[in-house]
């Protein structure tokens, strides 16, 4: 059993035991969230569940960890110009282990 859920702006596929990273959360480490917006419920290969039959399906996760992902370096440059300029960004993230799915 699986589930698409959205958060953040993004959609994730998640199953019971799975952890996946997402967009920074406000909440700290160790916290039980129910994330409501689940788009899809796959019960079985062949049975799908959507629109208003997963309007009370709900995902149970815990946040494991808050961190920052890896430095990502912008290099701007044009050419003859003699312009140059090195940035760097790192995005923040929040962990999430899935503990099941409820539909």
């Amino acid at each position: 059993m699986y589930a698409v859920i959205q958060t953040g702006g993004k959609q994730y596929r998640v199953s019971a035991g799975d952890e996946i990273q997402v967009e920074t959360l406000p909440w700290e480490v160790g916290v039980a969230l129910e994330l409501n917006t689940v788009l899809a419920v796959f019960r079985e290969p062949d049975q799908m569940l959507t629109g208003p039959e997963v309007a009370n399906a709900k995902v149970v996760a815990t946040i494991v960890a808050q961190g920052r992902g890896e430095k990502i370096k912008v290099f701007k440059f044009k050419r003859k110009k003699q312009y140059k300029r090195t940035i760097g960004h790192r995005q923040n993230f929040t962990r999430l282990k899935v503990n099941e799915i409820v539909a």
